[in-house]
């Protein structure tokens, strides 16, 4: 790579003038071509240090209350928007049926995981837990879908949220396969 910087400067210095030979300009050529394929394998073979260090500075999930409430190092306590499990932990209400499967699910899908939280309309709930679409990293899967997707969950439309179509579509092909609660029992 030297070589090629020096080559270009004293090209340059000689006014475009290039006083070299064919073995030069092949052994030079050769280097550049080495460097640019090398920069392009190595992109494409895996993230980079700032990818990677990105990717660390995100908050990550350090508990699972139940199938649609996980705890967010950072942030807290994250309702997702959009989907409703089984019931586990409410202690006005015995444990629902599929509610354990459910939370299981969401421990072993997101415990441990670095998240991106993705916002709606409002920010958070009524018992100040903060609303959001849960992105696990590195691989960008939205955890709130994925858990209707395997039926786990349902679409929950109580209230308005801009994914309301794609979860009940979800929802109705869960239930179509068979998957998850819809089995049959």
């Amino acid at each position: 790579m030297m070589v090629a910087c020096r080559f270009i400067r004293d090209a340059v210095a000689l006014g475009g003038q290039w006083s070299m030979n064919r073995s030069m300009f092949r052994i030079v050529f050769s280097l550049l071509s080495v460097f640019v394929i090398g920069c392009s394998s190595e992109a494409l073979n895996g993230p980079t240090a700032v990818e990677v260090n990105a990717t660390a500075l995100l908050p990550t999930v350090t508990r699972v209350i139940d199938g649609d409430t996980i705890v967010v190092d950072g942030v807290g306590t994250v309702r997702l928007i959009g989907v409703d499990t089984p019931e586990t932990v409410d202690p006005r209400r015995p444990v629902q049926y599929f509610g354990k499967e459910a939370s299981d699910f969401t421990k072993q899908l997101a415990t441990g995981k670095h998240v991106r939280l993705d916002f709606d309309q409002d920010r958070t709930d009524r018992y100040g837990r903060t609303l959001a679409y849960v992105y696990l990293q590195p691989e960008n899967l939205l955890l709130n879908a994925e858990i209707i997707r395997q039926g786990y969950g349902f679409a929950y439309t109580q209230f308005p949220f801009r994914m309301m179509e794609q979860f009940r579509a979800l929802e109705r092909e869960a239930r179509e396969a068979g998957r998850g609660l819809w089995a049959t029992r």
